[in-house]
């Protein structure tokens, strides 16, 4: 189930998430910000799990 989250950006960013969209890179701005933090959660969950258990395995 997805669910709706409300996110402010720079009309800069807005602007070039829409030309992504022209050009076909994307079929919508919502997929394309969806790719975006996929992409932020490939490259840092591991970083932020690895956090976790260390954390973990203090207490």
């Amino acid at each position: 189930m997805m669910q709706r989250i409300t996110l402010r950006l720079p009309e800069q960013q807005i602007s070039l998430l829409e030309q992504m969209v022209e050009a076909g890179e994307f079929p919508n701005v919502s997929e394309a910000v969806r790719a975006a933090v996929r992409e932020l959660i490939e490259k840092r969950s591991n970083r932020v799990l690895k956090d976790i258990d260390q954390v973990s395995f203090k207490v």
